[in-house]
């Protein structure tokens, strides 16, 4: 694999002192124009340092590997209505897929262009929430709605290194499985070296 995308953080898993009460919902959609700062603060409170907020940036700018419409964000949505699963539901008159209730970008996902050999791919990563909203689904909320762009897009595979027991819930493998293996000179834990093929297919 080459121009892989490290730093990938992840929601933890609620727990003692987890913000109380039922789950927000989210509303998740593509970035838009002029939230570019508002992601920036999220990745920046994110981490303890700026490098993935930097690495985002630095990513905006390599027409190689930027995607349009594969940043992805969850938007909090006070007094929307939720769906049986959680889902956003818009309130009557409303589309559901802005800010216009007053919510803040909350969560963060990235899928930028990546290589398995000669063979284009997808990483995934700088995820990032809110530290007031980690623990309670922005994270995997943002990552899922990526990842079903992409896999509307026609794109098949994605690799990501990160947490081994956060992201095999979107169905992640270790990429050692598949004979993946990390950039040469990086020696990462098969465990958090993961691929997910997004079609169902042969990964490459």
């Amino acid at each position: 694999m080459s121009d892989p995308r490290t730093h990938a953080a992840d929601t933890p898993a609620p727990g003692p002192g987890s913000a109380p009460g039922p789950a927000p919902v989210w509303q998740v959609r593509p970035e838009r124009q002029g939230e570019r700062e508002a992601v920036r603060r999220v990745n920046l409170a994110a981490f303890e340092t700026a490098e993935e907020a930097d690495l985002v940036d630095a990513l905006r700018e390599d027409p190689e590997a930027w995607l349009p419409g594969l940043s992805y964000v969850a938007v909090s949505a006070p007094g929307a209505l939720a769906g049986p699963l959680g889902e956003p539901v818009p309130e009557p008159g409303e589309g559901g897929d802005g800010n216009e209730n007053g919510g803040e970008v909350a969560g963060f996902a990235l899928l930028t262009r990546c290589h398995v050999g000669d063979v284009p791919a997808l990483a995934l990563a700088p995820c990032a929430v809110l530290p007031a909203h980690q623990g309670r689904g922005a994270g995997s909320a943002a990552i899922r709605g990526a990842l079903d762009a992409a896999r509307e897009a026609g794109e098949r595979t994605v690799i990501v290194l990160g947490h081994p027991a956060y992201y095999p819930r979107f169905g992640f493998t270790p990429c050692a499985r598949f004979g993946i293996t990390p950039p040469s000179g990086q020696e990462w834990p098969d465990e958090a070296f993961l691929a997910l093929s997004l079609d169902g297919g042969v990964m490459p």
